[in-house]
């Protein structure tokens, strides 16, 4: 498997990056030998300002060009890189600037405001970089790279990405694979086992629609690039044009979530029939549960080329399932391809076929931690070793596994994970909010939808007004994808004496209420 410096040396014309235009004017095109020479200029950069092997940097932007070339500099000079997500807000992003420890941090002008505001609350960052252009505190990033040489760094390391993800307590956390090997060259962790089981190679033309600080669409990317292949990356999802980049590049590898589905589902059919989709050999979708009847649609439309895999974000174990399985084996996400699947029960007994319980993998090779939180790695395994993935399911006859509910009431809308628990600590401190319960609800489009049920200080407040309100207040402090979309009230929530809130059964009332309206159409 070849590292990109490798690749541009024997095919240094070949598209690496190509970054499909949103509004049409024009994609942007990055040759392997450009990719090399840019990412030898930001570890250049980095050495030149004093960072080393295992130092850590952020970045914060939108998909754009710059942001593969700042990963693989990143990844040339040994560095931890967190990517973090253009929606959050300026205290969330301080947040994590501080946690992750970075000592850089690179942003672009569409966020510069929050980006400016966070930095100067995050603790530990010394050197700041706004990619297409400046503002106060932030240098040039384009005329601090290019002030260095294109030549490789004299002590070239194996960096890798940290990205965050969020505990129970409403707090995000930095989920740490340690590379297998510091040589920079060394294969993606991926290789040998989902870009194996996907075909990634040299002629690999990989459909980027989400955005580059998810996980899977950054990890992904990089694969594509150690391969040797090409990836075409929207500025952002539109269902037409990502059916017109299929036809027009021969995409042969992309990845989705179901909302994506839904979306290109709803074209009018002479659009969605108008492009050829033939090139396309595995289209993988994960991130969030597929609706049984969309993913029905999308095989028989496109083929048998869909397929879906479940994993944690630590690594610890995957599943994977393909069309013919599927079909066969309706809702499941599939027999486990890393590790082991295990279901268990409250008492640690491990459950037979048909029953209900937490989903644990043993058998795997990935270790992980949570940065600087080494309580709550431990808190990941039971007395055998196995890692619980926090998702509660089961296992049919033939070890097929199917996902019950969600961890810890995550919600997945249009396949973002939002935690309520972060919103619930924060609607707490309204003086107006006695109590209050976040889960998500059904919804048609996106999967799942935020509901927020608040216990008012007084029950007078319990108007459609207080609820705006909320909402409002809500929106000057979370990213608007962590906002309800309507707030309801109760007299007293189900929170016993120990504390604990019973969160279950108001998810239960208002999914069967959701299920009555859906039967009652």
């Amino acid at each position: 498997m070849p590292h990109p410096s490798e690749t541009a040396k024997t095919y240094p014309h070949k598209p690496a990056i190509i970054v499909a235009d949103a509004l049409g004017g024009g994609d942007t095109m990055v040759t392997y030998r450009e990719l090399d020479e840019r990412s030898n200029q930001a570890a250049q950069l980095f050495r030149s300002l004093g960072l080393r092997t295992g130092d850590h940097i952020a970045l914060m932007m939108e998909n754009r060009r710059e942001y593969l070339e700042i990963c693989w500099g990143a990844q040339r000079a040994g560095l931890i890189y967190t990517a973090i997500s253009s929606h959050l807000k300026a205290e969330e992003t301080a947040y994590i600037l501080t946690n992750c420890e970075a000592r850089l941090f690179i942003a672009s002008p569409k966020v510069a405001e929050v980006a400016q505001a966070a930095a100067s609350h995050a603790t530990g960052v010394t050197h700041h970089f706004m990619v297409g252009g400046v503002r106060e505190n932030f240098e040039s990033w384009e005329e601090a790279t290019d002030a260095q040489p294109d030549t490789p760094i004299d002590d070239q390391a194996n960096g890798v990405p940290m990205l965050y993800s969020s505990g129970t307590t409403g707090q995000p956390k930095g989920v740490f694979v340690p590379p297998e090997s510091n040589d920079v060259h060394a294969p993606h962790f991926l290789a040998p086992t989902l870009g194996a089981a996907f075909g990634f190679g040299e002629e690999t033309v990989y459909l980027s629609p989400a955005p580059l600080y998810h996980a899977a669409p950054l990890h992904y990317n990089m694969l594509t690039l150690y391969m040797g292949g090409t990836t075409v990356i929207m500025e952002q999802f539109d269902p037409e044009h990502a059916l017109a980049l299929i036809e027009e590049h021969r995409v042969t590898h992309s990845q989705w979530v179901p909302i994506m589905f839904v979306r290109m589902l709803k074209l009018p059919e002479a659009l969605r029939n108008k492009y050829d989709l033939s090139s396309m050999q595995f289209a993988i979708h994960a991130a969030a549960p597929c609706p049984i009847e969309t993913k029905e649609k999308m095989i028989d439309w496109w083929g048998p080329v869909i397929v879906e895999y479940y994993a944690a974000s630590e690594s610890i174990g995957a599943t994977l399932i393909d069309s013919p399985q599927w079909l066969t084996h309706k809702g499941s996400v599939g027999r486990a391809m890393m590790g082991e699947v295990h279901i268990v029960d409250e008492e640690g007994h491990e459950l037979p076929p048909g029953e209900i319980g937490a989903i644990y993998f043993s058998g795997s090779q990935a270790t992980f931690e949570y940065y600087k939180e080494p309580e709550k790695t431990a808190e990941s395994y039971n007395e055998r070793g196995w890692a619980n993935t926090g998702d509660v399911g089961y296992l049919d006859e033939e070890g097929y596994l199917y996902l019950t509910d969600r961890k810890h009431f995550m919600i997945i809308s249009g396949g973002v994970n939002i935690y309520p628990q972060e919103v619930e600590n924060l609607l707490i401190t309204h003086d107006k909010v006695a109590d209050v319960a976040v889960f998500g609800i059904p919804h048609e489009e996106f999967g799942e939808e935020v509901k927020a049920v608040v216990q008012p200080q007084n029950w007078v407040d319990a108007t459609d007004e207080v609820a705006i309100e909320l909402m409002e207040w809500l929106r000057d402090r979370l990213s608007h994808i962590k906002i309800p979309r309507s707030i309801d009230f109760n007299e007293k929530l189900p929170r016993l004496d120990n504390g604990k809130l019973y969160k279950r059964h108001l998810v239960e009332e208002y999914r069967a209420a959701a299920r009555d309206d859906s039967l009652k159409e």
